[in-house]
């Protein structure tokens, strides 16, 4: 089985001592690739780095709303500076957080509705963070349009689901789904539409029930697998295709190295010798 992490911060600090290690349990794991979004300008450098260094990493750039107070209004032109450049596979982590206290509301809305901009601008998925906030998403996704997109780590209604996918959205589920206290999301996953689901780990965060209190990695999506299998009442290899043949569809995966080493050939053919 191949499967696809659609959301981990593979850059993180957390994976500074293990990276490759915890890349090569992945592999063995059947994790094959994994879509990595920003959070903040100062992190684009390392987390283009790291997807550069490592197969099956692909780079998303964007503005993370929990960090809202890094963020500048200079950083929203940086940002499509560097999408037209290195032309990632979609725009964020970018959305809404209505949960941690602080968080100016308007100042993010802001900053999410440029980056939405940009996402329909330059024709990208959007992978969007909306906690607490997801009537608040819907209404600036709505607001726009032309877009398409994942809401990871879903934790809202059905209805709110079915809003999501009138507009192309697709529901990242992760780690929480693996807890039997989890009731309203595990029968949500039940019975959602198959093409609406993505696999996540929000590695290095999220966790599990099999790894409570510790970091989490792309390994994990495997447990991810199994529950949503099991919920669905469903063969793994049918639930890790389906959901794989998602975000290859979702984010261009089969076509983003073919594009980029385009690029990187045009990049050198222009330069002096």
């Amino acid at each position: 089985m191949r499967l696809i992490d659609s959301h981990c911060h593979f850059d993180a600090a957390a994976f500074d001592a293990d990276r490759a290690q915890a890349h090569a349990r992945a592999l063995a794991a059947g994790v094959a690739a994994q879509v990595v979004p920003a959070v903040d300008a100062a992190g684009w450098p390392k987390l283009k780095a790291v997807c550069a260094e490592f197969a099956g990493a692909y780079p998303a750039y964007g503005l993370h709303p929990m960090f809202l107070a890094s963020h500048r209004q200079a950083h929203l032109h940086e940002l499509r500076d560097w999408i037209a450049r290195e032309r990632p596979v979609a725009v964020g982590e970018c959305g809404l957080d209505h949960f941690v206290q602080g968080l100016d509301h308007d100042a993010q809305l802001h900053y999410f509705d440029a980056q939405l901009h940009l996402a329909r601008e330059f024709d990208l998925p959007v992978i969007v963070h909306a906690r607490r906030a997801v009537d608040a998403v819907i209404a600036a996704i709505r607001g726009i349009g032309g877009l398409r997109g994942v809401v990871h780590s879903f934790s809202g209604s059905a209805e709110q689901a079915a809003q999501l996918h009138k507009l192309g959205f697709l529901l990242g589920i992760g780690g929480p789904v693996t807890y039997e206290r989890a009731n309203r999301l595990r029968g949500l996953v039940a019975a959602m539409p198959l093409d609406q689901l993505l696999l996540e780990t929000d590695a290095p965060d999220q966790p599990g029930v099999d790894q409570r209190g510790e970091r989490n990695e792309p390994a994990h999506l495997a447990k991810v697998l199994e529950v949503v299998a099991e919920l669905r009442g469903m063969p793994l290899a049918d639930v890790a295709a389906a959901t794989t043949a998602n975000a290859e569809l979702l984010f261009g995966l089969s076509g983003w190295s073919r594009r980029t080493a385009g690029v990187t050939r045009a990049a050198r053919s222009t330069r002096p010798v």
